[in-house]
Protein backbone atom coordinates (compact mmCIF):
# COMPACT_ATOMS: atom_id res chain seq x y z
CA UNK A 1 0.00 0.00 0.00
CA UNK A 2 1.55 3.35 -0.60
CA UNK A 3 2.06 5.87 1.82
CA UNK A 4 0.46 8.99 2.39
CA UNK A 5 2.44 12.53 0.94
CA UNK A 6 2.14 15.03 3.72
CA UNK A 7 -0.66 16.60 1.74
CA UNK A 8 -2.93 13.95 1.92
CA UNK A 9 -2.63 13.00 5.61
CA UNK A 10 -3.65 16.41 5.52
CA UNK A 11 -6.74 15.74 4.06
CA UNK A 12 -7.38 12.99 5.78
CA UNK A 13 -6.82 13.96 9.09
CA UNK A 14 -9.37 17.29 8.02
CA UNK A 15 -11.89 14.96 6.83
CA UNK A 16 -11.74 12.60 10.07
CA UNK A 17 -12.00 16.03 12.52
CA UNK A 18 -14.76 17.05 10.52
CA UNK A 19 -16.66 13.81 10.36
CA UNK A 20 -16.16 13.46 14.23
CA UNK A 21 -17.75 17.08 14.59
CA UNK A 22 -20.17 15.99 12.57
CA UNK A 23 -20.88 12.75 15.24
CA UNK A 24 -20.46 15.13 18.53
CA UNK A 25 -23.25 17.31 17.27
CA UNK A 26 -25.76 14.97 17.01
CA UNK A 27 -24.75 13.52 20.13
CA UNK A 28 -25.15 16.91 21.29
CA UNK A 29 -29.05 17.18 20.01
CA UNK A 30 -31.05 16.95 23.18
CA UNK A 31 -33.41 13.80 22.07
CA UNK A 32 -35.62 13.98 24.48
CA UNK A 33 -37.09 17.04 23.28
CA UNK A 34 -40.12 15.81 20.92
CA UNK A 35 -40.88 17.11 17.72
CA UNK A 36 -43.64 19.46 17.29
CA UNK A 37 -46.88 17.39 16.06
CA UNK A 38 -48.33 20.12 13.98
CA UNK A 39 -52.19 20.71 12.70
CA UNK A 40 -52.17 23.43 9.91
CA UNK A 41 -55.10 25.42 9.57
CA UNK A 42 -56.04 28.64 7.22
CA UNK A 43 -57.72 32.14 8.51
CA UNK A 44 -59.14 34.80 6.27
CA UNK A 45 -59.20 38.26 7.15
CA UNK A 46 -61.53 39.54 4.87
CA UNK A 47 -61.66 43.77 5.45
CA UNK A 48 -64.58 45.67 4.09
CA UNK A 49 -65.37 49.49 3.80
CA UNK A 50 -68.72 50.37 3.41
CA UNK A 51 -68.23 54.22 2.93
CA UNK A 52 -67.71 54.72 6.84
CA UNK A 53 -66.17 52.39 8.69
CA UNK A 54 -63.80 49.61 7.93
CA UNK A 55 -65.31 45.95 8.97
CA UNK A 56 -64.00 42.57 9.22
CA UNK A 57 -65.54 39.73 7.90
CA UNK A 58 -66.55 37.05 11.14
CA UNK A 59 -67.95 33.99 12.30
CA UNK A 60 -70.12 33.64 15.38
CA UNK A 61 -69.14 30.62 17.64
CA UNK A 62 -71.62 28.69 20.18
CA UNK A 63 -69.98 26.40 22.33
CA UNK A 64 -70.01 24.57 25.67
CA UNK A 65 -67.44 24.62 28.49
CA UNK A 66 -67.89 23.42 32.35
CA UNK A 67 -71.70 22.86 31.26
CA UNK A 68 -71.65 26.71 30.15
CA UNK A 69 -73.04 27.61 26.67
CA UNK A 70 -70.83 30.65 25.29
CA UNK A 71 -71.06 32.83 21.98
CA UNK A 72 -68.23 34.61 20.77
CA UNK A 73 -66.62 35.29 17.14
CA UNK A 74 -63.67 33.99 14.95
CA UNK A 75 -62.34 34.37 11.94
CA UNK A 76 -63.42 32.22 9.05
CA UNK A 77 -60.91 29.69 9.17
CA UNK A 78 -60.29 26.07 9.81
CA UNK A 79 -57.63 22.87 9.38
CA UNK A 80 -56.63 22.01 5.98
CA UNK A 81 -57.54 18.45 4.09
CA UNK A 82 -54.10 16.26 3.74
CA UNK A 83 -54.90 16.66 -0.42
CA UNK A 84 -55.57 20.34 -0.83
CA UNK A 85 -52.86 23.38 -1.30
CA UNK A 86 -52.80 26.07 0.95
CA UNK A 87 -54.45 28.57 -1.58
CA UNK A 88 -56.99 25.87 -2.32
CA UNK A 89 -57.70 25.46 1.28
CA UNK A 90 -58.02 28.84 2.09
CA UNK A 91 -60.61 29.69 -0.73
CA UNK A 92 -62.68 26.50 0.06
CA UNK A 93 -62.87 27.38 3.91
CA UNK A 94 -63.81 31.34 3.27
CA UNK A 95 -66.95 29.91 1.31
CA UNK A 96 -67.90 26.65 3.57
CA UNK A 97 -68.20 29.26 6.30
CA UNK A 98 -69.23 32.63 4.70
CA UNK A 99 -70.95 31.66 1.37
CA UNK A 100 -68.26 34.12 -0.38
CA UNK A 101 -66.30 33.29 -3.22
CA UNK A 102 -64.17 34.23 -5.95
CA UNK A 103 -62.45 37.32 -3.76
CA UNK A 104 -58.45 37.71 -4.14
CA UNK A 105 -56.77 36.36 -0.94
CA UNK A 106 -53.12 36.54 -1.14
CA UNK A 107 -50.84 34.92 2.27
CA UNK A 108 -49.48 37.85 4.53
CA UNK A 109 -48.05 35.76 7.64
CA UNK A 110 -48.01 32.73 9.36
CA UNK A 111 -48.51 32.25 13.23
CA UNK A 112 -47.26 29.46 14.91
CA UNK A 113 -46.91 30.20 18.70
CA UNK A 114 -47.09 27.28 20.58
CA UNK A 115 -49.37 29.43 23.04
CA UNK A 116 -51.85 29.67 20.19
CA UNK A 117 -53.78 26.34 21.64
CA UNK A 118 -53.16 27.40 25.34
CA UNK A 119 -56.66 28.36 26.01
CA UNK A 120 -58.54 24.97 26.92
CA UNK A 121 -62.09 26.27 25.56
CA UNK A 122 -60.76 26.68 21.89
CA UNK A 123 -58.90 23.51 21.72
CA UNK A 124 -62.18 21.94 23.13
CA UNK A 125 -64.14 23.90 20.73
CA UNK A 126 -62.14 22.40 17.81
CA UNK A 127 -61.68 18.95 18.82
CA UNK A 128 -65.66 19.01 18.50
CA UNK A 129 -66.16 20.24 15.17
CA UNK A 130 -63.29 18.58 14.09
CA UNK A 131 -63.70 15.24 15.51
CA UNK A 132 -60.15 14.76 15.81
CA UNK A 133 -57.58 15.10 18.93
CA UNK A 134 -55.85 18.59 18.31
CA UNK A 135 -52.29 20.11 19.78
CA UNK A 136 -50.43 22.41 18.43
CA UNK A 137 -51.74 24.46 14.74
CA UNK A 138 -49.70 26.52 12.91
CA UNK A 139 -51.87 28.74 10.73
CA UNK A 140 -51.35 30.67 7.64
CA UNK A 141 -53.25 33.87 7.27
CA UNK A 142 -54.77 35.12 4.49
CA UNK A 143 -55.92 38.73 3.70
CA UNK A 144 -58.71 40.55 1.47
CA UNK A 145 -59.91 43.82 0.93
CA UNK A 146 -63.35 44.49 -0.43
CA UNK A 147 -66.17 46.84 -0.88
CA UNK A 148 -68.95 45.47 0.98
CA UNK A 149 -72.27 45.64 -1.12
CA UNK A 150 -75.58 43.78 -1.73
CA UNK A 151 -74.15 40.88 -3.43
CA UNK A 152 -71.34 40.34 -0.63
CA UNK A 153 -73.91 40.22 1.69
CA UNK A 154 -76.46 38.71 0.47
CA UNK A 155 -75.53 35.01 1.94
CA UNK A 156 -74.27 35.81 5.19
CA UNK A 157 -76.88 35.79 7.89
CA UNK A 158 -77.47 32.20 6.27
CA UNK A 159 -73.70 31.72 7.22
CA UNK A 160 -73.94 33.11 10.60
CA UNK A 161 -71.44 35.57 9.60
CA UNK A 162 -71.53 39.32 9.65
CA UNK A 163 -69.50 42.68 9.22
CA UNK A 164 -68.31 43.84 12.24
CA UNK A 165 -66.60 47.43 12.69
CA UNK A 166 -62.84 47.35 13.67
CA UNK A 167 -63.72 49.35 16.93
CA UNK A 168 -66.44 47.49 17.82
CA UNK A 169 -64.36 43.91 17.61
CA UNK A 170 -63.94 42.27 21.10
CA UNK A 171 -62.08 38.88 22.29
CA UNK A 172 -61.95 36.84 19.20
CA UNK A 173 -61.11 33.04 19.71
CA UNK A 174 -57.26 31.73 19.10
CA UNK A 175 -55.10 34.44 18.58
CA UNK A 176 -57.64 36.45 15.80
CA UNK A 177 -57.18 39.48 17.49
CA UNK A 178 -53.52 39.15 16.65
CA UNK A 179 -54.44 38.47 13.19
CA UNK A 180 -55.90 41.00 12.92
CA UNK A 181 -53.78 43.52 14.12
CA UNK A 182 -51.16 41.81 11.99
CA UNK A 183 -52.80 42.11 9.01
CA UNK A 184 -53.53 46.20 9.34
CA UNK A 185 -49.89 46.56 9.82
CA UNK A 186 -49.48 44.35 6.10
CA UNK A 187 -51.93 46.87 4.61
CA UNK A 188 -50.09 49.77 5.68
CA UNK A 189 -46.49 48.67 4.83
CA UNK A 190 -48.42 47.44 1.59
CA UNK A 191 -50.26 50.88 0.22
CA UNK A 192 -47.34 52.72 0.72
CA UNK A 193 -46.30 50.65 -2.35
CA UNK A 194 -48.88 50.20 -4.05
CA UNK A 195 -51.89 51.99 -3.33
CA UNK A 196 -54.01 50.51 -5.60
CA UNK A 197 -55.05 47.97 -3.16
CA UNK A 198 -57.23 50.56 -1.73
CA UNK A 199 -59.23 50.98 -4.79
CA UNK A 200 -60.54 47.95 -4.10
CA UNK A 201 -62.89 49.36 -0.88
CA UNK A 202 -64.49 51.93 -2.96
CA UNK A 203 -67.34 51.86 -5.39
CA UNK A 204 -66.64 52.38 -9.47
CA UNK A 205 -67.33 55.96 -8.86
CA UNK A 206 -66.54 57.46 -5.14
CA UNK A 207 -66.17 61.24 -3.72
CA UNK A 208 -62.66 62.73 -2.03
CA UNK A 209 -64.36 62.78 1.37
CA UNK A 210 -64.89 58.43 0.91
CA UNK A 211 -61.22 58.12 0.10
CA UNK A 212 -60.04 60.62 2.82
CA UNK A 213 -62.25 58.50 5.56
CA UNK A 214 -60.91 55.64 3.75
CA UNK A 215 -56.83 56.82 4.28
CA UNK A 216 -58.22 58.29 7.43
CA UNK A 217 -59.32 54.54 8.97
CA UNK A 218 -56.23 52.62 7.48
CA UNK A 219 -53.54 54.60 8.76
CA UNK A 220 -55.47 55.35 12.03
CA UNK A 221 -54.91 59.00 12.05
CA UNK A 222 -56.45 62.31 11.07
CA UNK A 223 -55.85 63.63 7.38
CA UNK A 224 -55.88 67.46 7.42
CA UNK A 225 -59.03 68.36 3.98
CA UNK A 226 -57.40 70.76 2.39
CA UNK A 227 -53.72 68.75 2.21
CA UNK A 228 -55.55 65.47 0.79
CA UNK A 229 -57.29 67.64 -1.73
CA UNK A 230 -53.55 68.44 -2.77
CA UNK A 231 -52.99 65.28 -2.59
CA UNK A 232 -55.81 63.93 -4.81
CA UNK A 233 -54.70 66.49 -7.08
CA UNK A 234 -51.60 64.83 -7.51
CA UNK A 235 -52.31 61.38 -8.50
CA UNK A 236 -53.00 61.32 -12.05
CA UNK A 237 -55.04 57.73 -11.96
CA UNK A 238 -57.48 59.56 -9.83
CA UNK A 239 -59.63 61.21 -12.07
CA UNK A 240 -62.63 63.56 -11.61
CA UNK A 241 -66.07 63.48 -13.26
CA UNK A 242 -68.41 65.46 -14.44
CA UNK A 243 -71.27 63.78 -11.99
CA UNK A 244 -72.02 64.99 -8.27
CA UNK A 245 -74.16 63.82 -5.69
CA UNK A 246 -77.63 63.88 -6.17
CA UNK A 247 -80.37 64.06 -3.58
CA UNK A 248 -78.28 65.23 -0.48
CA UNK A 249 -78.61 67.69 2.12
CA UNK A 250 -75.57 69.25 1.90
CA UNK A 251 -73.61 70.38 -0.80
CA UNK A 252 -73.41 68.42 -3.61
CA UNK A 253 -69.59 66.56 -3.97
CA UNK A 254 -67.79 65.72 -6.94
CA UNK A 255 -67.30 61.85 -7.82
CA UNK A 256 -64.23 60.62 -9.09
CA UNK A 257 -62.98 57.62 -10.47
CA UNK A 258 -59.70 55.36 -10.37
CA UNK A 259 -57.97 54.54 -13.36
CA UNK A 260 -55.96 51.27 -13.47
CA UNK A 261 -54.73 52.10 -16.82
CA UNK A 262 -52.91 55.56 -15.71
CA UNK A 263 -51.99 53.93 -12.34
CA UNK A 264 -50.19 51.11 -14.55
CA UNK A 265 -48.42 53.59 -16.65
CA UNK A 266 -47.66 55.44 -13.61
CA UNK A 267 -45.59 52.71 -11.79
CA UNK A 268 -43.47 51.54 -14.56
Amino acid sequence: MPSLVGSEMCIRDSLYICSNQRLNIMHDIPKQIPLANNHISVDCVVIGFDGEQLKVLLINRIGEENGKVYRDMKLPGSLIYMDEDLDEAAQRVLFELTGIRNVNLMQFKAFGSKNRTSNPKDVHWLERAMQSKVERIVTIAYLSMVKIDRALDKNLDEFQACWVALKDIKTLAFDHNLIIREALTYIRQFVEFNPSMLFDLLPRKFTASQLRILFELVYDKAVDVRNFHKKIALMDYVVPLEEKQTGVAHRAARYYKFDRKIYNKTRR
